[in-house]
């Protein structure tokens, strides 16, 4: 079965920076559909912050099997109600992959429940990232350790909760490492946290991090159908127990009605 994929990128730097504009013409978003394109198995569609509900809307959404997130400068220009129903489909079992500077978005602080603060510095470094476990659907095809000729330093402390797992570590010339590959679920959805990507690089291109992201929507793809109730906290009434019983004490609620959130 193909898997749908939808790329989301804010789209700001590539209309106000002409590095960013020369490095990605099609858009960041454009340069990583054509990556998962590659990676075959995958149709691509693409989404940006200016369209109407962000290019995020019901009807999208649902259709969407994994969701990649590219944001920087514009977290907050995110609506709230498309956040939340991008949080519902993830409970409901689609797949996020959450890129680079996408760690301050407010989609992923608000599945995190964290701050998902770090360091950080712009100086054109080398970074190298170790794989941890070559085992893991992730790296699938990687090498020991691969690197990126210039990038945007990010260091630790990354206050994030504890990862399913931690599948590469980065180190930095300047010393700093930095934990770049990290897992999560939230309800039914697969989350990965891919550190790479500053836009004044051209980190996209690189064939490494293009097989990582082929290899990320493949792992982050749920063929279950949707969990629809996974946000309902149903009243069972004591006679549609497993087990009928009788009701044995005082309550606050009657039969069938609704509890308090």
């Amino acid at each position: 079965m193909t898997i749908r994929a939808l790329v989301w990128n804010e789209n700001r730097h590539e209309q106000t920076n002409a590095l960013v504009r020369q490095l990605y013409p099609q858009g960041i978003h454009g340069e990583i559909a054509a990556a998962l394109e590659e990676a075959g198995g995958i149709s691509v569609g693409t989404a940006t912050l200016d369209e109407p509900e962000h290019g995020l809307t019901v009807e999208k959404l649902k259709n969407t099997d994994v969701l990649l997130w590219w944001g920087h400068t514009a977290h907050g220009e995110v609506k709230d109600e498309i956040v939340q129903r991008v949080q519902e489909r993830v409970w409901e079992g689609m797949g996020l992959i959450v890129l680079h500077s996408g760690h301050f978005s407010k989609i992923f602080k608000r599945l995190m429940g964290t701050p998902c603060a770090l360091s950080w510095r712009e100086a054109g470094e080398v970074e190298r990232l170790w794989v941890l476990n070559k085992n893991h659907p992730i790296a699938e095809g990687l090498p020991e350790y691969f690197e990126i000729e210039h990038e945007e330093m990010y260091g630790e402390p990354f206050t994030v909760p504890e990862p399913m797992e931690t599948l590469f570590i980065s180190w930095f010339e300047g010393g700093e490492v930095f934990r770049s590959g990290l897992t999560y679920q939230r309800g039914a959805g697969k989350i990965f946290y891919f550190r790479p990507g500053h836009e004044a690089y051209p980190t996209y291109h690189n064939a490494t991090v293009r097989k990582v992201l082929g290899n990320a929507v493949k792992w982050a793809y749920n063929p279950a159908t949707a969990w629809k109730r996974v946000n309902e906290a149903p009243n069972t009434p004591h006679d549609k127990a497993p087990v009928p019983l009788e009701v044995k004490g005082p309550r606050l609620h009657e039969d069938g009605e609704e509890g308090y959130r």
